[in-house]
């Protein structure tokens, strides 16, 4: 049965979110109230990455769902918790955690509210593979994605477009690793395509590890001026892995003429002030697998645990002319053998 509905959480919750997303707070307490909650890492709800496609998850629920839905934007990582329980203590059904840095926020709220189903966006739920029962979240899913396949995809595919043979990758921190996993895969995409080839690629890829956590997704000036070193340096094609901070890359690289290179989401849709020099990007399908386990609590077969979403890349767009054939019959056969494990990217999880 659901939590009384606690007024002070809901006048919490107007406080917190952008007066767009809240015209009227929903009575989550109501059985028949189906009730939908975001809290972001400390990047923003419009990053046109990896918080947005998530959203847009949570929109696709009120749309074809008819649940009530909100989020909340993190300012400081101290803020996690109780920013979670917010929406908790107002008996929303569901509450989406955005990033790898909520996971332990997460599994901690999971025993204290039982009646809420909590989804963790690239959030690894390690209890599930070991041999203590006392610690099992039947609350709690992670969502994640094969990052090291995508950015192996772009990886491949910048190498075999580039004409100087010199690309890069501008990331946030690697202490995340599906930061690590796209930046390393990229490399080894790029390496795999030299081999199939016979040339060499050389590749920068510089990991935004020397600030904090909220700084390193949130730069783009700093994304910008590292593409535009490795520019200045040859490169003619820069993959942008790290929220606002890659944009940054991708959008000074377009406006350098370079091939641009998205992450997460298809930015050629998000990004328009690079879509004309848009390659692709490395997608992870965020957007249907969040959706998918918000419907999975809604239809009662959500199950806990891990769950491992889709990934690949974004279509070449106003760029497609320029793909010779034989570099899209590369790409089509590359993506199918990572699908089937006939290649495999030889990525660690994490940083070792």
């Amino acid at each position: 049965m659901k939590k009384m509905y606690v007024l002070l959480a809901a006048l919490l919750i107007a406080a917190m979110v952008l007066p767009a997303c809240a015209p009227a707070e929903p009575d989550c307490s109501r059985e028949d109230t189906f009730c939908v909650g975001l809290v972001t890492d400390v990047g923003k709800i419009d990053d046109k990455s990896f918080n947005q496609g998530t959203w847009e998850g949570v929109q696709r629920a009120e749309k074809e769902l008819g649940a009530k839905v909100q989020y909340i934007e993190t300012v400081d990582a101290k803020d996690y918790a109780k920013n979670i329980a917010t929406f908790a203590d107002a008996g929303y059904d569901v509450i989406v955690t955005v990033g790898f840095n909520l996971g332990e926020a997460t599994a901690a709220a999971g025993p204290m509210y039982p009646d809420v189903k909590f989804i963790g966006v690239d959030q690894f739920q390690a209890w599930q593979f070991d041999d203590d029962a006392s610690n099992d979240l039947a609350n709690v899913a992670g969502l994640g994605f094969p990052e090291d396949q995508a950015g192996f995809l772009v990886g491949a595919l910048a190498s075999m477009m580039s004409k100087s043979h010199k690309i890069g990758a501008v990331c946030g921190t690697d202490v995340v690793p599906p930061v690590w996993r796209f930046g390393e895969g990229y490399k080894a995409g790029a390496a795999y395509a030299d081999g199939m080839n016979a040339t060499t690629t050389e590749v920068f890829v510089v990991y935004h590890s020397d600030v904090g956590f909220d700084k390193t997704f949130t730069d783009p000036e700093w994304g910008a001026q590292t593409a535009q070193s490795m520019m200045d340096q040859g490169a003619d094609a820069i993959f942008g892995c790290g929220g606002k901070t890659g944009n940054g890359a991708i959008t000074a690289a377009a406006q350098a003429g370079a091939y641009a290179i998205g992450v997460d989401l298809d930015q050629y849709l998000t990004l328009p002030e690079a879509a004309s020099r848009m390659l692709s990007s490395a997608v992870k399908l965020l957007t249907p697998g969040t959706f998918e386990q918000i419907k999975a609590v809604k239809d009662g077969t959500f199950v806990a645990g891990n769950v491992l979403g889709d990934a690949g890349y974004a279509p070449y767009h106003d760029l497609d002319g320029e793909v010779p054939a034989e570099v899209k019959a590369a790409m089509e056969k590359l993506n199918a053998d990572l699908l089937s494990g006939a290649v495999l990217t030889n990525v660690s999880p994490v940083k070792p």
